[in-house]
C-alpha cells in the first residue's frame, strides 16, 4: 500500500515524515511552558502552581507512554498513531476553549496522553532503518522530533503576543488535522506478530526494565537530563519577564536562538554510528553542569548573551544525550522495540514533570539562583553516576 523504504531500509521522503510528524506532535507539550506567565494569571492558577501547566501535560505523556506506547508491539502501528494523532486534536480544541484552570489543566492530560504517537514512531523508524545506518535515521527523525521542542517555545509566544494565549492551541489543532491527512497517506503499515495479550506487554515492559541494567541506567540518566532540561525551560520565562523585562516576542527570540541545541542530534546519531557513544555521552554531562553555573551568573550580572549559551548548551546536551541513549537501547531487542520505548520515555518525562513543578517552586520561593543551583546539583549527580558506571554495556550496538 505505501512505500516502506529504499536500499537504506526507509526512503528519505519517509524519514522526512517521520520528523515532521514527531517535531509537530511533540510540539504540544511546550506551548503551555513558554506561555506559563500569561496562561496562570488569565485561569486563575496560583503563581506558586504555575508549573502545573507544564506538569500535568507530561505526566498524561507518562500514562500514554505506558498505556499506548507498547501497544506498538501488538496493535498495527499505522492504525495506533493515527488514532493518536487524532487525540491530540481533540485535547487542544479543548486547551483553546477552556475558561477555568480545571478545564484548561484536564485538557492538558489528554494532550499529553495523545501526543505519545511520536514515540511510537521513532522506533517505527528504528525498525524500517538497517542496522548500520540506524543511528543516523534515528539522528534524523529525533532532530526533527527536536526542532519541534526548540520551535514550540518562540511560535508561542510569537502567536501569543499577536492573538492570545488561545490561539496557540487553535492553530495547533488545525496543524494536527494536517498531520492526520499528511501521515494518512504516507505512513506505512507494521503489522507486529505478537504472542502475548495486551496485559502481558505491559508487564513484560516493566519485567525488561527490571531485568535489562543498561536499560535501567540509560533511562535513569537520561531522565536526570530531561528533568534538568524541563527546570530551565520552564523558569527561564519567568526569569525572562522580571530580571530581563522582556515581552513575549522577546521571549520567543531567547527561546528562538536557543533552538541551535537541536543541530546536536543528527551528530550524536553519527557519533553512535561511529563508537564514539561514552566519550559524547560525558561531554554532554559535564556541559550540563558547566550551564547552569553560567546561567546562575548571567542572571546575576543580567547578561543575556550567557544566558542564551546556556539555553543552546543544555538544549545539545539534553537532545544529543538522548539519542546516543536510544542508539543502545534500541539493539537491546529488535521485537520489543515499543516496549523498551515506552518504559525509557516514562521515566524521562516523569522526571521532566517534577523539573517542571521543581521550576515554579524554587524559582517562587528563591529566585534563579535556587533554581539554578538545583540544576547545578543534579547535573552533578549526573557526572557522579556516569563515572561509576560500568563502561562496556554503554558502547554503541
Amino acid at each position: 500500500m505505501k512505500s516502506q523504504g529504499s536500499a537504506d531500509g526507509i526512503s528519505p521522503a519517509l524519514t522526512f515524515v517521520f520528523a515532521l510528524s514527531c517535531g509537530a506532535l511533540v510540539a504540544n507539550l511546550y506551548y503551555a511552558q513558554a506561555l506559563v506567565t500569561v496562561i496562570s494569571p488569565a485561569l486563575g492558577l496560583h503563581a506558586g502552581l504555575a508549573g502545573l501547566t507544564v506538569t500535568l501535560t507530561q505526566l498524561g505523556y507518562a500514562a500514554g507512554l505506558i498505556l499506548l506506547v507498547s501497544l506498538a508491539d501488538l496493535m498495527e502501528n499505522r492504525r495506533l498513531i493515527l488514532l493518536s494523532v487524532a487525540g491530540t486534536v481533540v485535547g487542544l480544541c479543548g486547551a483553546a476553549l477552556s475558561t477555568s484552570a480545571a478545564t484548561f489543566l484536564i485538557a492538558s492530560v489528554v494532550v499529553g496522553v495523545c501526543a505519545v504517537g511520536a514515540q511510537i514512531i521513532v522506533p517505527f523508524a528504528a525498525h524500517l532503518a538497517r542496522e548500520e545506518r540506524r543511528g543516523r535515521v534515528l539522528g534524523n527523525v529525533m532532530g526533527g522530533l527536536i526542532t519541534g521542542i526548540m520551535l514550540a517555545r518562540p511560535v508561542a509566544n510569537l502567536i501569543s503576543s499577536a492573538f492570545g494565549w488561545r490561539a496557540v492551541f487553535g492553530c495547533s489543532a488545525a496543524v494536527g488535522v494536517g498531520i492526520f491527512v499528511v501521515l494518512w497517506f504516507t505512513l506505512p503499515e507494521r503489522r507486529p506478530q505478537p504472542n502475548m495479550s495486551y496485559g502481558q506487554i505491559l508487564a513484560s515492559s516493566w519485567h525488561l526494565l527490571v531485568t535489562t541494567p543498561v536499560l535501567q541506567r540509560r533511562a535513569a540518566f537520561q531522565a536526570i537530563v530531561f528533568g534538568t532540561f524541563n527546570l530551565f525551560w520552564t523558569a527561564v520565562p519567568l526569569v525572562l519577564t522580571q530580571t530581563f523585562h522582556y515581552d513575549q516576542r522577546e521571549i520567543a527570540l531567547f527561546a528562538l536562538a536557543g533552538a541551535g541545541g537541536a543541530l546536536s542530534a543528527p551528530i550524536a546519531g553519527r557519533l553512535a554510528d561511529r563508537g564514539f557513544t561514552r566519550p559524547a555521552m560525558a561531554a554532554f554531562y559535564l556541559t550540563i553542569v558547566a550551564a547552569f553555573a553560567l546561567s546562575g551568573w548571567a542572571v546575576a550580572a543580567t547578561f543575556i548573551g550567557a544566558l542564551v549559551l546556556t539555553a543552546i548548551a543544555l538544549d545539545a546536551s539534553a537532545q544529543g544525550s538522548q539519542i546516543l541513549a536510544q542508539r543502545v537501547i534500541y539493539g537491546i531487542d529488535p521485537e520489543a522495540r515499543g516496549r523498551i520505548n515506552a518504559v525509557f520515555m516514562t521515566s524521562i518525562f516523569v522526571a521532566g514533570a517534577i523539573g517542571s513543578l521543581l521550576a515554579g517552586v524554587t524559582f517562587f520561593y528563591g529566585g534563579w539562583p535556587a533554581t539554578a543551583a538545583t540544576g547545578g546539583a543534579f547535573g552533578l549527580l549526573l557526572v557522579v553516576l556516569f563515572v561509576m558506571e560500568p563502561k562496556a554495556p554503554v558502547k554503541a550496538v
